[in-house]
């Protein structure tokens, strides 16, 4: 938008201008009287946002101050940063895109379009007060647990319910139809009356509070609907037929002069039949319509002489022949006339009766909002309905994150029942263990634990139940995740600039109340720098943010950090089987080189794995035969040199330490008859 919009002496004559024209006097003064506190950059700021809704006919939606939300510093909710929304699959799979596949998939068996999208806010914000959360799981609990018929009484008022929530919206900014607005208003009135009529069961029944907040609510916010569909006509609000919309139309002046000004019209144009009757001498003529036009006298072709000159032939058929009089041509152009301003007048009509009803769209709103509340504790209590969930244990606090025998949400759900998801014990607590740093091999089930750690953590401060045998969570304030090799061709970065732009956001923002979700740092570039960036990456959280850190990788040097910090750092790897026997029978001559077979056993162990074993994965992946046997070749003879220099380097720095004679002479022997020696 142009920067005109933005400087506060337009802003400031825009916005007097906005709430002191559209609005009654008392209430546009008092809206104007609040709006003129807030600081200058929100002025400036209100003013551009008026502009750009009345391009849209929206700017009504500010007409209320008292809805402006005041932001703070303090986050209302936990950190999930896009990256972290798309590395985890929060709300749609890395694969197709598609809702399958993703946390919310897992966590989705709501009944109406505005749960869902609720339930999408609850899932893409986890709360931060473990209060909230508690209200929430007491809910969970509660239909999980309750015999009571009044909750599924409940539950069956949301099927097939229409989308209320768009239905209000459309209402309020006059874009709706008349059917539409029937439809809406008579959903939210059926709804009123049932659930007035479970209040008492209600009051005695339901324990949690948020439930039984929500639903006592709802009828006090909804009381006034029934006044809105008792004024209107169904058979005209389902056909569109504004002219006859209203049942009473004194409070409608308008359309009541209107109609009784066709209605003269019309007594006129009957009382003039008489005088037709008399002239042609037929006390049975009547008028008929054809072809939608009104008031034609139909005279048959052998008594035209009867007819007058001045009469206006409107049409004519071989036997008879049809025609107004001077009279008819005069009224009926008066009545359509009249008609036409009748439609124009009710349309009118119409969209003030939308403005009346738009003063009470704030607590319709949020009458809604209080059914979308429930139908997303319905679901989550379906989710906690499957084997193996347990209530979490949520704390303000002491950050740190304990499962035992969790599970990830997602693969379980797709593997089903008939395989089985192995689970895995998680203990990161901030005054103790807070980083694991975990290595295994490829395949071997370690993105998908640290995943899973994250969305357990994602899924407790929700307010839904975790697949794990029990959790304890710490409120954890965000989680950030660098996982993944991609470029990004737009801004033109590398998939190692995009690595390292990822992780400094993660280090400027992550705080010790942070889950920090590191897989495979530092693996865009060469060896010895990639393992100095991870190496110093990992020790900053580590020293300086102390945040709860699952790091993965294949660099055994950084596993020497736990040494360095043996109170705050573990060693773990994804447990794996080789199976040497099957190794044995393939073995050609003594001088081939085979493949290890890898079981994966996907259980997370104490202690470093030694090797990554990738040549199996490339097994799995169908490399041909030819290009393993070389490739294995290869790594042997890598790995003897690697085992060499540090057999090496371990020689010369006990030479370097000797200081008897008798030592170096036991040396020198030892150098003339080891031919690997001779070569050092």
């Amino acid at each position: 938008m142009d920067n005109k919009h933005f400087e506060i002496s337009s802003a400031f004559q825009l916005i007097t201008d906005f709430y002191g024209s559209h609005l009654p006097d008392g209430i546009g003064s008092q809206a104007l009287s609040v709006i003129l506190n807030l600081d200058k950059p929100v002025l400036c700021s209100l003013a551009a946002v008026i502009v750009y809704l009345k391009e849209f006919n929206l700017e009504k939606i500010l007409y209320n101050p008292s809805n402006f939300k005041k932001l703070s510093n303090d986050a209302e909710y936990m950190t999930l940063n896009g990256t972290t929304l798309k590395n985890l699959e929060i709300l749609q799979n890395q694969t197709d895109m598609k809702t399958k596949g993703s946390l919310f998939w897992v966590l989705d068996h709501t009944k109406t379009s505005f749960g869902r999208r609720k339930l999408k806010k609850w899932v893409a914000q986890p709360l931060l007060k473990s209060s909230e959360i508690d209200l929430r799981l007491d809910a969970v609990s509660e239909v999980l647990l309750s015999e009571s018929s009044v909750l599924d009484q409940i539950r069956s008022l949301l099927y097939k319910m229409p989308d209320v929530e768009r239905g209000i919206c459309s209402i309020h900014h006059k874009k709706c139809s008349t059917q539409e607005f029937y439809l809406v208003i008579n959903t939210l009135s059926q709804l009123e009356t049932a659930i007035t009529v479970l209040v008492p069961a209600i009051q005695a029944e339901v324990r949690a509070a948020l439930l039984q907040k929500s639903l006592l609510e709802i009828p006090e916010l909804l009381h006034m609907i029934k006044k809105y569909l008792n004024i209107l006509n169904e058979e005209a609000a389902k056909t569109g037929n504004k002219t006859q919309l209203f049942k009473d139309l004194d409070d409608f002046p308008l359309i009541k002069k209107r109609k009784d000004e066709i209605n003269a019209v019309l007594g006129q144009i009957q009382i003039h039949l008489q005088d037709i009757r008399k002239c042609l001498n037929c006390p049975s003529m009547n008028y008929v319509t054809v072809s939608g036009q009104e008031f034609q006298i139909e005279v048959k072709n052998s008594h035209l002489s009867s007819v007058p000159a001045n009469w206006t032939t409107v049409s004519s058929t071989k036997a008879v022949s049809r025609f107004h009089t001077p009279f008819i041509v005069e009224n009926y152009r008066h009545l359509n006339q009249l008609r036409e301003q009748l439609v124009l007048d009710c349309n009118a009509e119409w969209l003030r009766f939308l403005d009346n009803f738009r003063d009470h769209y704030h607590s319709i709103s949020k009458a809604v909002g209080h059914l979308a509340t429930v139908d997303c504790i319905f679901s989550l209590a379906e989710v906690a309905k499957q084997g193996g969930y347990c209530r979490p244990v949520v704390k303000d606090g002491k950050s740190e994150i304990i499962i035992k025998n969790g599970k990830h949400p997602v693969i379980a759900a797709l593997l089903g029942e008939q395989e089985q998801y192995v689970p895995n014990d998680t203990n990161l607590v901030e005054d103790d263990q807070r980083v694991m740093i975990i290595t295994g091999p490829n395949m071997g089930g370690k993105s998908s634990y640290i995943k899973q750690v994250a969305l357990i953590t994602i899924m407790a401060q929700i307010g839904s139940y975790v697949p794990a045998e029990q959790a304890r969570v710490g409120i954890v304030d965000g989680i950030f995740t660098r996982m993944g090799a991609t470029d990004n061709l737009f801004k033109g970065h590398s998939t190692f600039m995009e690595e390292l732009t990822d992780t400094a956001e993660i280090i400027r923002k992550a705080t010790s109340h942070s889950l920090v979700i590191l897989d495979e740092l530092g693996r865009g570039t060469s060896t010895h720098d990639g393992i100095a960036i991870a190496h110093a990456t990992l020790e900053y959280f580590i020293r300086d943010v102390g945040s709860l850190t699952l790091f993965v990788t294949h660099y055994p040097p950084l596993c020497e950090l736990e040494r360095a910090y043996p109170r705050h750092v573990g060693n773990y790897h994804m447990a794996f089987l080789v199976n040497e026997d099957d190794c044995e029978q393939e073995k050609g001559s003594k001088d081939e080189e085979n493949l290890e077979f890898v079981t994966f056993l996907y259980q997370i162990k104490k202690e470093v794995a030694a090797r990554s074993y990738g040549l199996n994965v490339a097994k799995l992946a169908d490399v041909p035969e030819e290009v393993l046997k070389r490739a294995a070749c290869k790594s042997k003879e890598l790995e003897r040199f690697v085992n060499t220099k540090r057999k090496r380097l371990r020689t010369f720095a006990q030479l370097w330490n000797t200081n008897s004679a008798e030592e170096l002479q036991r040396w020198k022997n030892v150098w003339e008859t080891h031919d690997d020696l001779g070569q050092f």
